[in-house]
């Protein structure tokens, strides 16, 4: 009896598991990792205990079912295609929540590494050192332009039918989040803005970087500074956006480069935090360089 119960079961789970895509793989193990950092951290009798499984069981649905909405038509394309997009924000959010639960940091550890690459805390004292109210103000912009840089490419592309090309840069987007959040999970780092007096001089009184501020203020999630994922994601998404569109690249990369000069000079990131943000990118986009070439040899060696 339960062999023949399961037998459905079980076909029903292979058709699920070839029809998966990257994308979902990269969801499943991300669920995963997380789950195991909830059980290590969260308190068992937080009145809250109940509701981050719950949410993570829903990431495991979301994943599992993308592929029968990739096959229900338009909208369940679009919506088996980006998912992930909309949901980072909860994610950010979760692993700041389990950060401040554990109580822990390591940002001496990133300020003596600060201090040994750079002979100074870059992030206190960029603002200081030039406090221009035009630079602020450019560079505010760009780390404002974070969600832009994240979301509208891969939009563009699924939108002008390029959808192979719209799917790629969201899991390449999806997949340096999961890493960097990851990390997080494992290496907190409160980040400059929570240790170091904030700045006050002209460059801190323009209107963006007080928008900036107040953003973080109610946004920000404790213990995720290192590496950057502002700096990791906008280079991933804005440089493979590029290779599939050049008019996105000129739009999107000079917008991730101010972002990835904004995250220090405004004192959210230190700089040690952006380069490992950069050199975070330049791995995922070498691999992803590496699967296209060799994509591009199969298909010669068909034809």
């Amino acid at each position: 009896m339960l062999r023949l119960a399961a037998r459905p079961l079980a076909a029903a789970w292979h058709e699920t598991r070839a029809s998966l895509a990257p994308l979902d793989y990269a969801t499943l193990a991300y669920a995963l990792v997380v789950t195991i950092a909830l059980a290590l951290h969260w308190p068992v009798r937080s009145p809250a205990t109940g509701l981050l499984p719950v949410a993570h069981v829903a990431l495991v649905a979301v994943a599992l079912l993308a592929p029968a909405a990739r096959r229900s038509g338009r909208v369940g394309q679009l919506v088996g295609d980006l998912y992930p997009l909309p949901l980072v924000s909860f994610l950010y959010t979760e692993v700041g929540i389990l950060n401040t639960i554990a109580g822990r940091m390591h940002d001496p550890s990133i300020q003596a590494v600060e201090e040994a690459l750079f002979g100074a805390q870059l992030s206190a004292q960029w603002i200081r050192h030039w406090p221009w109210p035009w630079l602020s103000t450019l560079l505010h912009a760009g780390y404002l332009s974070f969600y832009l840089i994240v979301a509208l490419p891969p939009i563009a592309l699924w939108l002008t039918r390029r959808r192979g090309e719209a799917a790629r840069v969201t899991f390449l987007v999806a997949a340096t989040f999961y890493i960097c959040y990851a990390v997080f999970l494992i290496l907190p780092v409160a980040g400059p803005r929570y240790l170091f007096p904030r700045a006050v001089n002209p460059a801190t009184s323009v209107p963006l970087a007080l928008l900036t501020q107040a953003l973080l203020n109610s946004a920000a999630a404790w213990g995720t500074a290192f590496p950057s994922s502002h700096v990791a994601v906008a280079l991933v998404a804005s440089v493979r956006a590029s290779w599939a569109s050049r008019a996105l690249g000129w739009i999107f990369v000079p917008l991730a480069v101010l972002l990835t000069c904004g995250t220090v000079y405004g004192q959210f990131h230190y700089a040690v935090d952006a380069l490992c943000g950069v050199i975070l990118a330049i791995v995922v986009l070498v691999a992803e360089r590496l699967r296209m070439r060799r994509q591009a040899d199969r298909d010669s060696a068909r034809h």
